[in-house]
């Protein structure tokens, strides 16, 4: 397979992305993008349709705890480790105005 791309694609590109590039630039992005689409052009030749793709090359699971109830702390207990308190609530800093 065989992947060329020219100096007017590249330059088409440019002009639809509306980057100004020099003709030197043009010559060099060209060659560097023919040189990367024959690459990946590689790798999908290597891809065989038998192997399943995968995310790992190791099998992984996870791993979890059991589920089991336990009681919660409780408003007291909260409000008593909070650094202000006012009632059985937490006191924080406002931060929004009035008017919002």
């Amino acid at each position: 397979m065989t992947t060329a791309i020219t100096r007017e694609d590249v330059a088409h590109l440019a002009r639809l992305a509306r980057i100004a590039m020099t003709d030197d630039e043009l010559d060099a992005l060209a060659a560097q993008l023919d040189v990367i689409l024959g690459a990946v052009a590689r790798v999908q030749e290597v891809a065989a349709a038998d192997i399943p793709p995968t995310s790992h090359s190791l099998d992984l699971s996870n791993v979890y705890r059991p589920d089991e109830p336990v009681p919660s702390l409780g408003a007291a207990a909260a409000v008593a480790a909070a650094p202000a308190a006012e009632g059985d609530r937490f006191r924080v800093p406002r931060i929004l105005d009035e008017e919002a």
